[in-house]
């Protein structure tokens, strides 16, 4: 099977590496001026992995799309409406697209399988590949469960059967909105588990586990999805990961922007918080911890005021 992976940062990188290992013929392509690529290309490697030979690096987007029978992206969310607009340039023949990022377009809410659905008009078949998981722990042969979702069942089929291994086994979805909507949104909870931390408030991450998951499926369900997704692999089974793990960039993200400290890591939940606060306004869902998050990151209010009016509720109200 040959797949071309588009996109060569930190988890791009690493799915190259991963389908390598599990035996596929594997293209990665990046942008020639990323310094992502550009390093790649002149090491091979980045700070976490090494990529083998076997590994076809190249910034020729058609020469990408030419060598592949699946496209895997991994790109910044917000990117993605741009870089579906230059693919679409070259012939796709009907190949499957499996999106294996998190997060929902900022300025219109859209979630990023239907933006790829814009511009492939249906001809292309849409996967999504989520859940938990770290480079740094899936590198030191740490394994964890995945998920494969997408409106083709027979796609979806293939590629669990395909990508799976004693690494990462995959689960079949069956809630492409849930699936989605709770992958991305997971990213703005570890943001607001980071703020909890940066204010010594880390006892109080189990209330924000109990009422982030709340929060997030009353969206799902309003969405048109199954809310019971929200306590699934793609949210509330990537807690660990996203909450606690030093490893998370949102997590990162929250404490070091509450200690005033800069950090220049890609934290797709900042952009999400946005569109989460747009689709809440959109399907009449209250989202107490999507605007606290924003009220804190985007307009400036007091981090320790905002958090500890978040969690204290009367004694009757339920989370």
């Amino acid at each position: 099977m040959k797949v071309s992976v588009l996109g060569c940062g930190r988890w791009g990188s690493f799915i190259a590496w991963y389908l390598d290992h599990i035996g596929k013929d594997v293209t990665l392509w990046g942008l020639p001026d990323s310094p992502h690529y550009q390093r790649l290309q002149q090491e091979r490697k980045n700070d976490l992995l090494e990529l083998p030979d076997s590994i076809k690096l190249t910034s020729n987007l058609e020469e990408a799309v030419k060598e592949a029978e699946i496209f895997v992206i991994s790109i910044s969310a917000q990117a993605l409406r741009d870089f579906a607009s230059r693919l679409v340039q070259h012939k796709l023949g009907g190949k499957p697209i499996v999106l294996c990022m998190k997060g929902i377009e900022e300025t219109t809410g859209n979630r990023l399988s239907e933006i790829m659905e814009q511009f492939t008009k249906k001809e292309n078949p849409i996967a999504i590949w989520v859940g938990p998981g770290h480079v740094q722990d899936f590198i030191r042969g740490i394994p964890n469960c995945m998920v494969i979702d997408s409106k083709n069942d027979a796609v979806k089929r293939e590629l669990v059967h395909a990508f799976s291994s004693e690494l990462i086994r995959f689960y079949y979805g069956t809630d492409l909105i849930g699936n989605e909507i709770g992958a991305a949104a997971k990213n703005v909870i570890g943001i607001a588990a980071g703020m909890l931390d940066g204010v010594n408030y880390s006892s109080l991450k189990g209330a924000l586990m109990s009422r982030g998951t709340r929060e997030i499926a009353r969206l799902i369900k309003a969405m048109g999805g199954n809310e019971i997704s929200a306590y699934g692999l793609c949210h509330l089974g990537d807690y660990q990961a996203t909450l606690f793990s030093e490893h998370s960039h949102n997590r990162k993200f929250g404490e070091m922007f509450i200690l005033g400290k800069p950090y220049t890591e890609l934290a797709e939940g900042v952009s999400t918080t946005r569109a989460l606060i747009k689709l809440g306004e959109q399907y009449h869902v209250d989202l107490p911890i999507c605007k606290a998050v924003d009220a804190i990151v985007n307009h400036g209010n007091d981090p320790q005021q905002v958090l500890s009016g978040l969690f204290i509720r009367s004694l009757k109200e339920e989370f």
